[in-house]
């Protein structure tokens, strides 16, 4: 389950219900319980399920999020399970268009994370049953509706990847807003990357100074320095990627002073760039 099963789940300014109308699959039940809680959601809400929570292939399948089996909710109709949510978002696969386009309004997964990221309501996301998806009377009673953008060549997505995509987007967006300001997303994987001034500063000094010592004329150093220079840049340096590098370029700028004969190696130049902390 990972080293930090003691983590709380991340907060959200609105509290999100799955809703799964009609599933048939235990396999594709246990698989969105893993999706929702791989995300930081559990809860489920199931109307008419034909199968049940504590069917083997759905526990296999839902692996350490079996707490969510434990806790889902199973109603009789669709009604009773929105009926405490203030918005209620369908989703489908079925992009028809002409006279049926009335009936379905889509957005994106990334419109509609931003659209829920600052509501104080509880919300239903609802998805319907495998091969089918939402009736239309279903679709009636959403106030829009959320498609992933597949190929139009073959739209629909397995039910458990469509919970999975969707909980990852709402999950996605809420560690770009708050990263290291939530107990429960901790900065294990820097999202902002650059080094100071100075690290730069530094930086290049020391691919200048290995560049010193190359065959060849200035101009040739000069294309060596700026190249490498503009490709480790690119490449988004972290602090302490960047301080590595720095030491074995002053290392081997060290090397390259004493093959040369140069006193600097000895007199004028230190093996390791010790930087100010801030």
């Amino acid at each position: 389950m990972g080293e930090r099963t003691d983590l709380p789940l991340p907060e959200s300014a609105y509290t999100l219900h799955v809703v799964m109308v009609g599933i048939q699959h235990p396999g594709n039940l246990g698989a969105v319980c893993r999706s929702l809680l791989n995300h930081g959601f559990d809860s489920l809400r199931l109307v008419q399920p034909k199968c049940h929570p504590d069917d083997i292939e759905a526990r296999n399948r839902a692996k350490h999020a079996g707490r969510i089996l434990d806790t889902c909710k199973i109603y009789e109709s669709f009604e009773e399970a929105i009926a405490d949510c203030s918005l209620v978002v369908g989703t489908s696969g079925k992009r028809e268009i002409g006279d049926k386009t009335q009936k379905r309004h889509f957005m994106y997964p990334w419109e509609f994370s931003e659209r829920i990221s600052g509501l104080e309501q509880s919300i239903a996301l609802v998805f319907g049953e495998e091969g089918k998806g939402l009736s239309t009377d279903d679709l009636l009673r959403c106030d829009y509706l959320v498609t992933l953008p597949t190929w139009e060549g073959y739209p629909i997505t397995n039910l458990s990847h469509a919970v999975h995509t969707l909980t990852y987007e709402l999950h996605r967006h809420r560690v770009l807003e708050r990263q290291g300001q939530d107990a429960a997303l901790p900065a294990i994987v820097p999202i902002q990357r650059g080094i100071s001034p100075e690290q730069r500063n530094v930086l290049r000094k020391s691919v200048e100074d290995i560049a010193r010592y190359l065959p060849g004329g200035d101009e040739r150093r000069i294309s060596f320095t700026h190249s490498l220079i503009r490709a480790l840049q690119r490449s988004g340096l972290e602090t302490d990627q960047t301080n590595r590098l720095i030491g074995g370029f002053v290392d081997a700028s060290t090397a390259l002073e004493f093959a040369a004969n140069s006193d600097n190696w000895r007199s004028n130049r230190r093996r390791r760039v010790i930087l100010e902390e801030e």
